[in-house]
């Protein structure tokens, strides 16, 4: 689950992390009294689910309470395109209205999962302000890496380390791994699966605060942190996801047009590369699970069908715990429900094929039967096409 900016930043406050001073708004007018209690000089920042917002005209600096009404009547209703977004962009709700402050220096600073050693790691580079990506594949040296115990946290002697590496010293020195420290402990403690400050701002005084900050968390967890997920924001998320997430399926909204139904993850993505081998394009990933019943079947392609860009349906089920009879159970109930319109292509292996092919062949349903994954490719492509 992803969280606003200014969410975030509510979340690392209760760690320790240093933020600037900000107030959430969602009409134009209340930036001017935000303004007037910050010295006049803002920043109105569109708050949405994507990065790039700077550069998509999402962050605006105001010089006074009449500027940040300006500001923020631009930002607040815009759509919002950015790499992150897509050509479709967002529409900006809310807006994040924060104290200017003098910058002398930007860094960057986050936590993230290291699986190849199955240790989080925390990652620091001078090259604030870009995404960690470009820094990587133009400055591989210039990113700092320190895996630290989940259950002890960043050591001491490791957030100084990142400290001098940096160059700072003094009062910035100490203020800065007091500030690692915390957030090593905010990611560890909200099992969050992203923690990341881009930029860590250095003032003119010396002073560390996180001028942005990312956060992202493990669905799984979420039960143990009732007050994070209190902050999902269902209009930042896909509605086709949102639906699946109702009947606890695995479902990402893609941009391609053949629509896809796998139980397990290794075979969806399989599925998946095998209709881009034919030339198609999956339009979902969409994994039913290995105990799924009747009726999320019956809601899993009733969504797929739902989506207007699916011009073609592969259904690819391998059945072990989910019965292949079971499931055909599901796909003839939701197709009458919803309506058949497009293409059809079935493969099923596995436990009670032979009966699930039967209710398929007896539903009157106009589809196609697959023996073979790259049977069943080549024919929904050629079907949607």
């Amino acid at each position: 689950m992803k969280v606003h900016e200014y969410q975030a930043k509510e979340i690392l406050a209760r760690f320790g992390v240093a933020i600037p001073r900000g107030r959430v708004i969602t009409r134009a007018e209340e930036a001017r009294g935000a303004a007037e209690e910050y010295g006049g000089k803002v920043v109105v920042k569109a708050q949405v689910h994507a990065g790039g917002r700077g550069k998509a005209g999402g962050v605006k600096l105001a010089k006074s309470p009449e500027e940040a009404v300006e500001a923020a009547s631009q930002i607040l209703g815009m759509t919002l395109v950015s790499k992150q977004t897509g050509p479709e962009g967002r529409l900006v709700r809310k807006a994040l209205v924060e104290e200017a402050l003098d910058i002398d220096r930007e860094f960057y600073l986050g936590v993230v999962l290291d699986r190849s050693v199955g240790l989080p790691v925390m990652m620091a580079s001078r090259f604030g302000g870009m995404e960690i990506e470009e820094v990587a594949a133009e400055h591989p040296d210039a990113i700092l890496k320190e895996h630290f115990d989940p259950v002890t946290g960043m050591a001491a002697f490791q957030c100084r380390k990142l400290g001098f590496a940096l160059g700072l010293q003094g009062e910035t020195f100490k203020q800065f791994t007091r500030f690692v420290a915390a957030l090593a402990r905010a990611y560890n403690d909200t099992d969050a699966s992203l923690a990341e400050i881009n930029p860590l701002l250095i003032t003119a005084k010396g002073d560390v605060l996180a001028l942005d900050a990312k956060m992202n968390f493990d669905d799984n967890a979420l039960s143990r942190h009732p007050d994070i997920a209190a902050m999902r924001d269902l209009d930042e998320e896909d509605p086709f996801e949102v639906e699946a997430s109702r009947y606890d399926l695995n479902y990402i909204k893609l941009d391609g047009s053949i629509g896809c139904m796998v139980n397990g993850a290794g075979l969806a993505m399989a599925t998946m590369d095998i209709i881009k081998l034919h030339g198609g394009s999956p339009a979902n990933f969409l994994d039913v699970g290995g105990g799924a019943s009747q009726e999320r079947v019956e809601q899993a392609f009733r969504i797929l069908l739902s989506d207007p860009a699916v011009k073609g349906v592969l259904i690819n089920i391998f059945g072990g715990i989910v019965r292949c009879d079971m499931l055909a159970a599901g796909v003839v109930a939701a197709a009458k429900k919803v309506g058949l319109a497009i293409p059809l292509v079935v493969r099923l292996e596995g436990t009670n094929v032979e009966e699930g092919k039967r209710i398929l062949a007896e539903s009157g349903l106009a589809l196609e039967s697959a023996d073979t994954m790259a049977d069943a490719a080549a024919k929904v492509v050629a079907a949607a096409q």
